[in-house]
């Protein structure tokens, strides 16, 4: 169980109108420095595994005439993470053509239509099929020869403005773009219009500068001095910009000289100049687990198309009803997000009105469960999973609640879904109640945060028909080893003369108990008392 830290990094953006001459002045230096770092990314992948610190000053040195000092840290430092980046690319890649090799190896290797485990899939059903693997793991160990060889020398694939954008452009009828459309899109994709930020710099930021009344200005590059407006070889452009959200904490930056990093790119689709403002946060306090679960914890059970919250009190019970948070994940990333965000926005709205001060998710992770190889046949199941924006939840979950002082506890996700239809469904199922599946998973989700378990003891039998009315055990403490195992048989003779396969079903708590296996036993049998003492 572990509590989720905030982002480091937080960005607004704020679009705004700029006027004919300054849009123009925007293109010309987004186009001259985007040359320039295509040409710094092209030496910097030809060093490959050979660069190093003496290299990287020697392209600064190369790009600074043809720009300034710190347009050419900001290009350099640009591409280098972007190798980096596709280095880590190249690695997941490796490792994700390494299961699936050994996956198909190993259901090649058993006899057709042999049933698998729950860890380990079976045969394959038919012949066809199987030929059809035999020549995929052929494939699928090319690419990973491949992918290993340019791995240890040091090559890596990328390319500026998108591969996908890139053949977009053979296929404009199917993505319903003309040339000139598709054109405009690369050339925006390929601009560079960036710069980190500087403390101690006026408004933090030497290259792009934004003052707190909204005033926008840049450092042009050398080529391109004849076109600035303002001393200092700057252009001062002729729209001012803002931000509505957190713009008190930017003017806070701003005025006081801290690092606020900026990014100017054009959104073709809406025909908007967007200006994207980031800086570093301090990393949250780490609140105590048992002050964050004080007042009890909300459980949300992450779906395809909701979030399942139930609130449980500070000894793990259910209290009012459960809450579902619905949103719609088709359409484009941005319908997605915004989506998300306005789901999470009501959650933790919820949260704030109840007085919780902690949410309780699932830690899931489907990067190893969205392979074919993996799950064979079960298309449906894999578009269902892939679908799950469970990076993003968890990342907007954490920021958006690192804002409002609530603390996000993530919990193992075995056996939550399960345990709870078992254990909780039918029980908070009412006349004016019905719970699902995933209701009963968030509850499970909030006991397995506050260490509770989540599957629930058997009930007594009735008055009379075993025992006195009452549990069969003490209820033990928590802290007790042992207190949810099956009870030890007592050793001794038997004293009456019923075979023991054939006792009644007196011990037998399956029966009174709901549908399925015992609460937190295994099927038992109630040893016999002694009838003389």
């Amino acid at each position: 169980m572990t509590a989720y830290a905030a982002a480091e990094r937080y960005a607004v953006g704020w679009p705004w109108v700029c006027a004919a001459h300054s849009e123009e002045v925007l293109r010309l230096v987004g186009a001259h420095l985007g040359s320039l770092a295509s040409r710094d990314l092209k030496a910097r992948c030809a060093d490959a595994l050979a660069h190093d610190g003496e290299r990287w000053a020697a392209r600064k040195r190369e790009l600074t005439p043809l720009s300034s000092s710190r347009w050419a840290g900001a290009i350099t430092k640009a591409s280098h993470d972007q190798w980096a980046l596709s280095r880590r690319c190249q690695l997941a890649h490796i490792q994700s053509l390494e299961a699936d090799i050994g996956t198909i190896r190993h259901r090649l290797s058993l006899p057709l239509r042999e049933k698998g485990s729950r860890r380990a899939p079976g045969g394959y059903r038919s012949r066809r099929e199987w030929h059809a693997k035999t020549r995929r793991l052929h494939i699928l160990q090319d690419r990973l020869e491949q992918a290993r060889s340019d791995r240890e020398a040091g090559i890596v694939h990328v390319v500026r403005g998108g591969k996908r954008l890139a053949r977009t452009r053979h296929h404009l009828a199917d993505a319903q773009l003309t040339e000139a459309g598709w054109r405009q899109r690369w050339e925006a994709e390929r601009r560079f219009l960036q710069a980190d930020g500087e403390s101690g710099k006026r408004y933090g930021n030497e290259t792009i500068r934004v003052s707190p009344d909204g005033e926008v200005s840049i450092k042009l590059p050398a080529p391109l001095k004849e076109h600035a407006n303002a001393p200092h070889g700057r252009y001062v452009l002729a729209s001012q910009a803002g931000y509505p959200h957190r713009g008190q904490e930017w003017t806070d930056r701003v005025e006081a000289n801290r690092a606020v990093a900026y990014r100017i790119h054009y959104d073709t689709a809406r025909g908007r100049w967007y200006l994207t403002a980031s800086w570093q946060i301090p990393v949250s306090r780490t609140v105590p687990m048992a002050a964050a679960l004080a007042d009890g914890v909300i459980g949300v059970d992450m779906n395809a198309d909701h979030l399942a919250a139930w609130r449980l009190d500070t000894h793990g019970n259910p209290t009012g009803h459960p809450r579902r948070f619905f949103y719609d994940l088709s359409g484009t990333a941005q319908h997605r997000d915004a989506q998300i965000r306005h789901a999470l926005t009501r959650l933790l709205h919820w949260a704030q009105t109840c007085g919780v001060t902690a949410i309780a998710v699932e830690d899931l992770d489907f990067t190893a469960g969205k392979t074919r190889e993996k799950h064979g046949r079960k298309r449906r199941f894999r578009q269902l999973v892939s679908g799950m924006p469970t990076g993003r939840l968890r990342a907007r979950l954490t920021s958006m609640a690192d804002r409002t002082g609530i603390t996000v506890i993530a919990v193992d996700p075995a056996y939550t879904s399960r345990w709870g239809a078992q254990h909780w469904q039918k029980p908070l199922t009412g006349n004016t109640r019905k719970a699902t599946r995933h209701d009963a998973a968030a509850v499970a989700i909030g006991r397995r945060a506050q260490g509770y378990p989540i599957r629930r003891r058997t009930a007594p039998p009735r008055t009379h028909q075993s025992d006195e009315c009452g549990h069969r055990t003490v209820q033990a403490r928590p802290e007790i080893p042992g207190r949810e195992e099956t009870r030890p048989r007592i050793p001794g003779p038997r004293t009456r003369c019923v075979p023991p396969d054939c006792g009644t079903n007196a011990g037998n708590q399956n029966a009174q108990n709901r549908s399925g296996r015992s609460a937190e036993h295994g099927s038992w049998q109630q040893d016999s008392l002694p009838l003389s003492l």
